[in-house]
């Protein structure tokens, strides 16, 4: 009995750590400390895409966790980390939020899969995934509008 309680606790610890804002597996000190970065240059229709929304995630089996955020500069230009205690390989993800071409109240969205051999450990990441420049004008596998970032 008492070790299917443990198991069950246990079990909740991961499953809810996945997800809980005050992260489960942060306060047990559970996985290792991993980070990402990812860098490029946005433009629309030639032009630097300046003050585009940028959100890097973590992919999580239920909900993704909002890892840092961050925008473009005046040239179009960013460089976005994060870090993440996970007991697996974290698998990091940019969220590009942008109006190029579109008039809608809300923003278009796609996402950049950032390859797990830029992932490194501790919260300092020692690589930078380079998405080189990309014209926020082409469609994007997955683009989609979103209301709610």
């Amino acid at each position: 009995m008492f070790i299917n309680m443990l198991v069950f606790s246990l079990l909740c610890v991961f499953v809810l750590g996945q997800n809980d804002p005050i992260a489960t597996k942060d306060v047990l000190g559970i996985g290792s400390m991993q980070s990402a970065a990812v860098s490029g240059r946005l433009i629309c229709n030639g032009r630097p895409a300046v003050d585009v929304k940028l959100k890097l995630y973590e992919n999580e089996i239920f909900f993704d966790r909002l890892m840092e955020e961050g925008r473009t500069d005046s040239n179009g230009q960013f460089r976005v980390l994060g870090s993440k205690r996970e007991i697996t390989t974290i698998d990091p993800k940019l969220n590009v939020y942008h109006k190029c071409n579109y008039n809608g109240l809300c923003d278009q969205k796609f996402t950049i899969h950032i390859p797990k051999d830029y992932v490194t450990s501790g919260s300092q990441p020692s690589r930078t995934f380079d998405i080189g420049t990309l014209n926020l004008a082409n469609n994007f596998p997955g683009q989609s509008t979103d209301c709610l970032n």
